[in-house]
């Protein structure tokens, strides 16, 4: 069965995007850093033979700017509703088999966690890869026969999303966890963690 992996992006403009990182190194420093972390992520996940590569884009129009996009690439727009619900809807999207999807915040993100994930994903419905602030930097889910609820009320761009994620799941729904990375939404994070990833 064939895997996927789906991107979870915001196309860079200025004035738009990562606004708490915006807040504290500025508008055009910030917008950089997602570009620049927009292409590392689709070079380094988009050449894998493991799986295939999917785009699901924000604001939805983005998916016709061609030239920020790699050739071969399904991109959809995210649609309406709350972060939960867009990343449901991109992971209900894609055809039968397992399926992970990340953002584009995570600097030291390569395909050894995307394979890390899916091995997980061989024992367990749903996997998390957990991120140092209390949110997740994945999700993955090995959708047989269907995609369980997911999200429910979760207090997004807080300490506690992926606690609030957790909770909300049915019972039944056995969850593996990746490994814990740190993501960058600050300028505190930014100068953590970008000087040493070349931005």
């Amino acid at each position: 069965m064939r895997r996927y992996v789906i991107v979870f992006a915001r196309a860079p403009a200025l004035g738009t995007g990562k606004r708490r990182l915006a807040r504290d190194i500025g508008d055009v420093a910030a917008m950089r850093f997602e570009r620049q972390m927009l292409d590392r992520v689709l070079r380094r996940l988009g050449r894998d033979r493991r799986w295939r590569l999917r785009l699901a884009v924000t604001p939805d129009r983005a998916r016709l700017r061609k030239r920020l996009w790699p050739r071969g690439v399904l991109i959809a727009g995210q649609g309406r509703g709350d972060l939960g619900e867009r990343m449901r809807r991109a992971l209900a999207a894609c055809p039968p088999g397992p399926a992970v999807l990340v953002g584009t915040d995570i600097p030291v993100l390569g395909p050894p966690h995307i394979a890390d994930a899916f091995r997980r994903l061989g024992n367990h419905d749903l996997v998390f890869g957990p991120a140092a602030d209390g949110g997740f930097w994945l999700i993955g889910a090995r959708r047989s026969p269907c995609l369980p609820p997911l999200f429910g009320k979760v207090r997004w761009s807080s300490p506690y999303a992926l606690d609030d994620a957790l909770a909300n799941l049915p019972r039944h729904v056995s969850v593996g966890f990746a490994a814990t990375l740190q993501d960058v939404d600050d300028g505190v994070s930014y100068r953590r963690l970008a000087p040493r990833r070349g931005f």
